[in-house]
């Protein structure tokens, strides 16, 4: 059952990240935390799109909200980040032996004499 959580929540990150409005709403809350409003202003979309794509990255996990006062901030939340990382780092540690065997199979069938 936790494989299938962590699946569910690898796609719930693919998907937040697979759109450029929210990939910059990433980008601009690395450098500091911000309202909805402001990142609306900032990427010129329309607020109640900003606070659409701010639910899937809250959802996915790449982004945290606290309400002061009226005002609900964003903020990066950086173990999503490193929850990917992971996972990209795993992927990419077994592509590289794959590419290594690889490597090695040609190499030595490049030394074989041929008949």
């Amino acid at each position: 059952m936790q494989a299938t959580a962590q699946a569910e929540r690898l796609d719930r990150m693919f998907f937040a990240l697979s759109d450029s409005h929210r990939r910059e709403m990433l980008d601009r809350l690395g450098r500091g935390a911000t309202s909805a409003s402001e990142l609306a202003e900032q990427l010129d979309i329309a607020l109640p799109s900003a606070v659409k794509h701010l639910a899937v990255l809250e959802q996915s996990g790449f982004v945290a909200s606290e309400k002061t006062g009226r005002v609900r901030m964003y903020a990066v939340e950086p173990k999503a980040i490193r929850a990917m990382d992971a996972w990209l780092a795993r992927h990419k540690k077994a592509l590289n032996a794959q590419f290594d065997r690889l490597e090695l199979h040609l190499a030595a069938k490049s030394r074989k004499p041929r008949p």
